[in-house]
């Protein structure tokens, strides 16, 4: 007979399955939390957005006018090695933030330090006239960014009760899928002044991040139990998941081919429209302002829409695993046609793609967790994915231009998709 002192995992059930060691029951938050769910949606604007769009929009403008020759490989460095940063600073910080107890939280030091890290950073790299400058100070602004990253998406996990989950993701969703085109549309309009650009991203960072934490409220944490480092706490929160792992491995697997083949196209956007298609720097600029008004009105409808869909059909695999083939299917168009059109059918079909992707995949995410008391480290590791993806995407996107030209990319990028979309169907046990 079993001990009745025996203490058993919290199991909730849940539309696409049983989340063990949930923090926050389903009856301990009856009502949707809108506090919660408005800081998720500024999240991603806080720190992706002024740091993405200076990365892939002002940053290869600014090395343009510095090294026109070696622009190329000045961006597939920069993103090399801002990658490599960040692989170490996710593993890093996501674990750190777990195990932090302070009076303002675990997550919230993070943010904070983070935020004035890459405003700083931002502020010099403005200033600079070095290409080596510039990648040596990203370096910093890499590691702050993922410092960023892993204490703010893991408060859903901290704050969320299950069956909430689903729609505090979609709000993030909505929110990563604005700070990916509205600042590439934002930052297009200072290709002109790049570094009043940088500068307005660096404000922008700073006042987003202030109303998050505001509108998060995260409280202290001393009262947790700390935690005492040993042999079983370091392999529980610094290394990778062992057991009943096998879905997170294959989500992360996915992932890490879903950037892979997205990174490619986006690293070098803005030379595909002036090297390959053919346009002056100023025609470039508007047909990367149509691009990303095309990527955020489709993408953010289909962010609103993907989450609500999948909740009332129950899927969340599913959803994901077409919205990767669909950024495969993107990349057919200007991979046979030089003109600006086909980027623009690219824009609508990886729109659509992009926007499930972001509504849905953050509780895919939540649902093939091995623990939620290691939730900072684990997502550490699915976003782990992404750096590495985006490191890959922009290496061999830079081998691969300069071997075979731009046409080449978007072949490759279909084959990563259909690699991707692939592993997040092998995963099991969630519809």
């Amino acid at each position: 007979m079993a001990d009745k002192n025996t203490k058993k995992p919290r199991v909730v059930e849940t539309a696409v399955g049983e989340i063990s060691n949930a923090k926050v029951k389903d009856s301990e938050q009856p009502k949707l939390p809108w506090l919660v769910s408005s800081a998720m949606f500024l999240a991603p604007l806080c720190w992706y957005g002024p740091i993405g769009s200076t990365r892939s929009v002002l940053i290869p403008q600014l090395f343009a006018q510095i090294d026109p020759v070696h622009k190329v490989w000045a961006v597939g460095i920069l993103a090399t090695i801002a990658s490599i940063t960040g692989a170490v600073a996710n593993l890093m910080f996501g674990a750190f933030s777990d195990v932090t107890r302070t009076r303002f939280g675990k997550r919230k030091p993070y943010i904070v330090l983070g935020t004035i890290a890459i405003a700083i950073s931002l502020c010099v790299i403005a200033n600079m006239k070095s290409v080596i400058g510039i990648i040596l100070v990203w370096i910093v602004a890499a590691a702050a960014e993922n410092a960023i990253a892993e204490a703010i998406y893991p408060q859903i996990s901290d704050r969320v009760a299950p069956k909430w989950r689903g729609t505090v993701s979609t709000f993030y969703g909505v929110g990563f899928t604005i700070a990916q085109q509205g600042f590439a549309l934002l930052a297009a309009q200072f290709l002109g002044n790049v570094k009043f650009g940088i500068y307005v991203m660096a404000a922008t960072t700073v006042v987003l991040a202030i109303i998050h934490v505001v509108l998060i409220n995260e409280k202290s944490n001393l009262a947790e139990p700390k935690v005492k480092f040993n042999k079983d706490t370091l392999k529980k929160y610094f290394f990778f998941p062992t057991h009943g792992a096998r879905n997170f491995y294959l989500a992360l697997g996915g992932k890490f081919f879903m950037v892979v083949g997205s990174t490619i196209v986006t690293t070098f956007q803005l030379f595909i429209f002036t090297d390959y298609i053919g346009q002056n720097t100023k025609s470039a600029g508007q047909s990367i302002s149509i691009f990303s008004m095309i990527m955020l009105f489709i993408g953010v409808f289909f962010a609103l829409v993907g989450g609500p869909l999948a909740d009332k059909l129950k899927r969340v695999k599913g959803p994901v695993v077409i919205a990767t083939f669909a950024l495969g299917l993107a990349a057919i168009f200007p991979m046979f046609y030089k003109e600006a059109w086909a980027m623009f059918v690219y824009a609508v079909i990886a729109a659509f793609g992009n926007g499930l992707y972001n509504s849905v995949d953050g509780a895919l995410n939540m649902d093939v967790l091995p623990s939620s008391d290691t939730a900072g480290k684990d997502l550490g590791l699915i976003n782990l994915a992404n750096t590495l993806g985006q490191m890959l995407g922009a290496m061999v996107a830079s081998a691969i231009v300069e071997a075979f030209g731009y046409g080449a990319i978007f072949m490759f990028a279909l084959g990563m998709e259909i690699i991707g979309g692939l592993l997040i169907w092998s995963i099991k046990g969630i519809r």
